[in-house]
Formats: C-alpha cells, structure tokens, sequence
C-alpha cells in the first residue's frame, strides 16, 4: 500500500429511518480510522430521515446526501456507488440502522492492505 492512507466509501440506503440513521452517522463520526466519506442515499422516504441526514451534513463534510425516487435498496446502493468518490480504495456498504464500534473501518482498511 502506499504512504497514502486509503479512502473507504461507506455507501448507505436509506427509507423511512429516521429512528435509527442518527445513530448510524454518530457510529462513523466516532471512527478511529477518519479518512472516510459517507454517501447515505435517502430512497423517498416519507419521515425525516433526510431532515436528519442532512443536519449531519451541515456538521461533518465527510457526509453527503443524495436524494432518490423509491427504486429500493439495491438501486439506492448503485446509485451511492456511482456518487462516491474517484479516490475511494475500499466502499462498503452500511444499512441505516446499523451501527460500526469505533475501531471498525480501522480493522477493515488493516485486513484488506495484507
């Protein structure tokens, strides 16, 4: 791997999770590893979930939000794929309810350079 730390592209679709994609953002935020970005595709959701992804757009820049018909979440996470960065060496993928402890995208980056 070269002296450049990798860039990992965390891709998440979201619908109607305005319960729970607060808490998604703050598990990438308290990330060890911080060269990260985050493109969190709301798929039409009906509740706040894009209000509150994109008051943690105003606080991180690392974070962006992208809005989409409902084509569900497969179509979400190509669309998240294709706006994700040209620089990005690793993308994975995080559901909006899901949550990384904060050693997780570190571990992932460490075992994916061996």
């Amino acid at each position: 791997m070269s002296s450049r730390q990798a860039l990992i592209s965390v891709i998440s679709p979201c619908y109607n999770a305005e319960a729970f994609v607060g808490s998604m953002l703050e598990s990438l935020i308290a990330q060890s590893f911080d060269l990260w970005e985050c493109v969190v595709v709301d798929d039409g959701s009906t509740d706040r979930s894009a209000d509150i992804v994109a008051e943690f757009v105003k606080l991180d820049s690392r974070i962006r939000l992208v809005r989409a018909e409902r084509r569900g979440p497969s179509a979400a996470r190509n669309i998240g794929f294709m706006e994700s960065s040209t620089e990005t060496s690793f993308v994975t993928f995080m559901d909006a309810d899901d949550e990384y402890e904060p050693g997780a995208l570190a571990d992932l980056t460490e075992a994916a350079s061996r």
